[in-house]
């Protein structure tokens, strides 16, 4: 088949999990033989990457200018989600019905929300083109879930009032968007399950994977010294912002373990959390950007994903398992996993009980070892991309109009 790809950003460098997950499902297909056309949002695309051997075109057009202004417009006089309106664009829409003439594409896949709003003006310009929905999140339960966590923190009343008004609105969007679609894939069950409720087309279970091979050479490294606890992420990313600062203020202090110090890795730190690093009674280290990820996940002693907002599954968390890291999560963080909690990692919804499981794991290096191998084996034989890609293959296959 000819497949038009769409993402919001250039899946390269593979430094996000959209961009990650974008990349996996691009070179699976193409591997399978397809033809992949990518149409992407950029500033400035790379002379060379990955993806321009895989790829039989790129298609690049410049992101949308979208500031504060037209967002408050939006969010006090339409009834437009804030994620519907992120990369919109007239020149855009254009741009994709051109391409969809000229070439004359078997299916367009839209990946994420933000991309699927095409698939709306796309179904009444092209009535006939099958159009698939690649959904990172089931986006009005993740902003449900950020409504719940901020509601107990009178402070941020607003922005549980933001979150509230968001829900509802994405409600509306994903079921427009799942209802035209001719096929919606979904990351995890759960998210399967609830848009599978607002789907009028099937709904197919396509897990976010990794190539596994290249984390398999990284070695445990003392080089963060004892007590190190890592967590990961973008953090300007709210879902991250909230754990990091529910871990510092509430799991940390409940520590026993003597010199425990946090290691918060990731780019666009957040005032709120570059605070962290500047109060000298809290042992916090906020890294920023780095150029690898690799030291903080083979010299954390506990990798931690304290989410208690979020839908989907990490990527950050298969990364940690691939290099066996020694992890605790929340349920919220490690959802669509399936993992057993004990085994794979040990799972902890409550302060006391993430607390207790960090102690746990800082206090035993080999539990630490046997919980790293069985992480690392469990993402091997579950997440690695030659599992998850005939999953799509066969979602492809299975449109009819």
């Amino acid at each position: 088949m000819k497949i038009l790809f769409l993402t919001s950003h250039f899946p390269y460098p593979m430094h996000s999990g959209g961009a990650l997950r974008a990349a996996g499902l691009i070179q699976g297909a193409a591997e399978a033989g397809h033809e992949i056309h990518l149409l992407s949002f950029t500033e400035q695309l790379p002379e060379t990457s990955p993806l321009h051997e895989i790829c039989a075109q790129i298609i690049t057009v410049a992101p949308p200018p979208r500031t504060l202004t037209d967002r408050l417009r939006d969010l006090l006089l339409t009834q437009r989600a804030d994620m519907g309106r992120r990369f919109w664009s007239e020149e855009a829409l254009a741009r994709m019905a051109q391409t969809i003439r000229q070439y004359g594409y078997d299916l367009v896949h839209a990946e994420s929300i933000e991309m699927a709003v095409y698939l709306l003006p796309l179904r009444e310009i092209f009535p006939d083109l099958p159009l698939v929905y690649g959904s990172l999140n089931a986006e009005a339960r993740l902003q449900r879930s950020a409504f719940l966590a901020e509601l107990g923190q009178p402070k941020r009343f607003p922005v549980a009032g933001y979150s509230l008004i968001q829900w509802r609105r994405l409600y509306r969007l994903e079921r427009q968007i799942c209802r035209v679609a001719d096929c919606v894939l979904a990351v995890s069950e759960p998210d399967r399950e609830i848009l599978a409720q607002q789907s009028a087309t099937p709904v197919h279970l396509v897990k976010n994977g990794i190539h596994v091979a290249p984390y398999l050479g990284f070695e445990r490294s003392e080089a963060l010294g004892e007590g190190a606890i890592v967590f990961t992420g973008s953090m300007d990313y709210r879902p991250n912002i909230d754990a990091a600062l529910w871990f510092v203020h509430q799991i940390l202090p409940l520590l026993v373990y003597p010199k425990p110090h946090v290691y918060i890795v990731g780019k666009k730190p957040s005032p709120r959390i570059l605070a962290l690093q500047g109060d000298p009674a809290l042992p916090v280290t906020v890294t920023g950007a780095v150029e690898e990820m690799s030291p903080y996940w083979t010299g954390s002693q506990v990798y931690i994903a304290p989410l208690r907002m979020g839908s989907g599954t990490r990527f950050k968390l298969l990364e940690a398992m691939a290099t066996q890291c020694a992890i605790v999560s929340t349920s919220i963080g490690a959802m669509g996993l399936d993992v057993t909690s004990g085994r794979e990692l040990i799972l902890a919804d409550t302060a006391g009980a993430f607390a207790a499981a960090v102690d746990k794991l800082l206090g035993d290096a080999g539990l630490r070892a046997e919980i790293g191998k069985a992480g690392q084996d469990f993402v091997q034989k579950h997440f690695d991309w030659s599992a998850i890609t005939p999953h799509l293959l066969n979602a492809y296959n299975k449109i009819k109009r």
